[in-house]
C-alpha cells in the first residue's frame, strides 16, 4: 500500500492542492507508484534465453508515455526482448553546440529466488519505508524516476535547453547484446544527435567519517567503469574409467588452472578517476591512501568500500564450473567461466595473465567483453548535475568514481556518446546499498526515490 503520508497524484496526474509548485515537486509525487507497478512485472534475465523477456515491461512503459502525449518507438531485437526510445524536441536556441542528452534506463532485472525473500521479490510491496523488489535500485528505482520527470515534462508543455531522448533497454544484465548493442547496431537513428548520456550507477550518497569525527555525507558521480571480459576455460584429456590412472585428467587440469586464477593477487593500480575519488577522501577524512595498505581508507567509506575497493585493481572470480556426467567415468572435457573486469586500458595485460594462470591445456575463449570507459570530471553537464544535488543537499560534496561493474554505457560509447553514471538517491547511512544489487531482499527507500526525482527534474531543466 502507498504511505498515506505520502502526497499523491490526481487522476490527471497534476499534483493535489497546496503541492508547492517547484521543480520535481509533481514528478516526485508519482514515482512511488511508478517503480512499485515496475517492481510488479517479472522482468528475469536468466542469461541464456529463458525468462518472461521485457515486452510486458515495455508495453506499460508505452502506455505511461502515450497517455501524456509522447510517441514512443518500441523495438524488439528478438521475440519479447524489447526496448523503448522516446526523444523530447528542446529549444532551438543556442544548443547546437551540446547536442542532445540521453537519459536511460534498462528493464530487465536478475533472477531472484523467493524462498530466501522477506518478501514477494515481484510484489512491489512498501514496508519500513522502502519499496521492495528485484530491480528496486537495479534499476527500476530509476526507470520510475525517468518516467515521473518525462510525464511531468509533457504535461508541462515546457521545452528542456536541449533535446533529450529517453531509453528503456532490454538485456542490460547480459550485457546489453539485445538491447543497447542492439540499437547501436541497428537503430543508431534513434539517438541521433546524442553526445551525452546519463544512467546507473551514481548520484547516490555515502556516509563518511570526516575529520572531526561528524558524519560528512557526499555524493558519488560516476566517470568510468571497469570493462568486462567473460571467459570460458575448457580443458581436454583422455576419458576413461575412475578405477583407473589417469595422468591426462581434464578436470584436474582444469581445476588447478582455475585454482590459479581465484588466488592470483592483481597489483594495485590507481587509475586517473580514483585517484581523484581518493584526493577527495582525503581531504574529507585526513586519511591518505597507502597502496600498501588499502583497508586505511576503505574502512573509512563504509559500505561502500566494496564498490570502491574492486577499482583499485582488475579481478578475476571463477564462477561456474562443469564436468563429467558419472561418478565412476572420468570425462574428456572439463570447462570453467571467469568473470574478468579490468581497468580502463588494462584488457591486453589482464588477458595475458589470465592465458599464463591458466597454462598449457587449458583454452581460454572470450564468451562476452566489452570496453572499460573513462571521462573526465568537468564539463558544463558535470556542473549541472552537481548544481542539481546541492540544490537539494546544500554543501554536500561531490565526487567522481569508478564503477567496479558495467552500464549500457559501453554500446553507446562506440557511438561516440560520452556517459556518466547519475541515478540520484539521498541514502540512510546505514543502509548498505552495494549489497542490495543482484542481492536478496532488494529495496529502495521511498524518501530516496522523491529525492533523486527531485534532482533529475532540476537536472533536465537546466542541462
Amino acid at each position: 500500500m502507498t504511505d498515506s503520508t505520502s502526497p499523491q497524484t490526481a487522476p490527471d496526474g497534476t499534483a493535489p492542492e497546496g503541492t508547492a509548485d517547484e521543480p520535481g515537486a509533481r514528478a516526485a509525487a508519482e514515482v512511488a507508484d511508478l517503480c512499485r507497478d515496475l517492481l510488479r512485472i517479472d522482468t528475469s534475465n536468466f542469461g541464456d534465453g529463458t525468462g518472461p523477456g521485457e515486452r510486458a515491461a515495455a508495453e506499460h512503459v508505452m502506455g505511461l508515455l502515450t497517455e501524456v502525449g509522447l510517441q514512443p518507438e518500441l523495438f524488439e531485437s528478438e521475440r519479447g526482448r524489447a526496448s523503448v526510445v522516446v526523444r523530447v524536441e528542446g529549444k532551438a536556441e543556442g544548443t547546437a553546440d551540446r547536442g542532445a542528452l540521453l537519459v536511460h534506463g534498462h528493464l530487465d532485472v536478475v533472477p531472484a529466488d523467493a524462498a530466501d525473500w522477506r518478501v514477494d521479490p515481484f510484489g512491489g510491496e512498501e514496508q519500513d519505508g522502502c519499496l521492495w523488489g528485484r530491480g528496486a535500485v537495479d534499476m527500476k528505482d530509476m526507470d520510475a524516476m525517468m518516467l515521473a520527470v518525462l510525464r511531468d515534462l509533457a504535461r508541462s508543455g515546457r521545452k528542456p535547453p536541449r533535446d533529450l531522448v529517453f531509453a528503456f533497454f532490454a538485456d542490460e544484465e547480459a550485457g546489453g547484446v539485445l538491447g543497447s548493442h542492439w540499437l547501436v547496431d541497428h537503430r543508431p537513428d534513434l539517438v541521433e544527435g546524442v553526445t551525452e548520456a546519463i544512467s546507473e550507477v551514481g548520484g547516490y550518497s555515502v556516509t563518511l567519517d570526516g575529520r572531526s569525527g561528524d558524519p560528512v555525507r557526499l555524493y558519488l558521480l560516476q566517470t568510468a567503469e571497469k570493462g568486462i571480459a567473460w571467459l570460458r576455460l575448457l580443458a581436454r584429456g583422455r576419458a576413461g574409467h575412475g578405477s583407473q590412472i589417469h595422468t591426462d585428467n581434464a578436470v584436474a587440469r582444469l581445476g588447478a588452472a582455475v585454482g590459479r586464477i581465484g588466488e592470483h593477487r592483481w597489483p594495485i593500480e590507481i587509475t586517473p578517476t580514483v585517484r581523484e575519488f581518493l584526493d577527495g577522501v582525503t581531504e574529507l577524512t585526513g586519511v591518505e591512501f597507502d597502496p600498501a595498505d588499502p583497508d586505511r581508507v576503505l574502512n573509512r567509506l563504509g559500505t561502500v568500500a566494496r564498490f570502491v575497493g574492486a577499482t583499485f585493481q582488475d579481478t578475476a572470480n571463477p564462477t561456474m564450473l562443469r564436468a563429467g556426467y558419472k561418478h565412476n567415468v572420468v570425462p574428456q572435457l572439463a570447462e570453467a567461466f571467469v568473470d574478468c573486469r579490468f581497468l580502463p586500458g588494462h584488457e591486453e595485460k589482464v588477458m595475458q595473465t589470465i592465458r599464463e594462470l591458466a597454462g598449457p591445456g587449458v583454452d581460454v575463449e572470450v564468451h562476452h567483453r566489452d570496453t572499460s570507459l573513462e571521462t573526465s570530471f568537468d564539463g558544463r553537464l558535470v556542473d549541472r548535475m552537481v548544481a542539481a544535488l546541492q540544490a537539494e543537499d546544500p554543501g554536500a560534496p561531490v565526487l567522481p568514481y569508478c564503477l567496479s561493474g558495467g552500464t549500457d554505457n559501453k554500446a553507446l560509447s562506440r557511438l561516440g556518446i560520452r556517459g556518466f553514471g547519475f541515478a540520484p538517491l539521498q541514502l540512510p547511512a546505514d543502509l548498505d546499498f552495494p549489497a542490495l544489487f543482484h542481492g536478496v531482499d532488494e529495496r529502495v527507500p521511498v524518501d530516496a526515490l522523491r529525492f533523486g526525482t527531485r534532482v533529475l527534474d532540476r537536472l533536465l531543466r537546466t542541462c
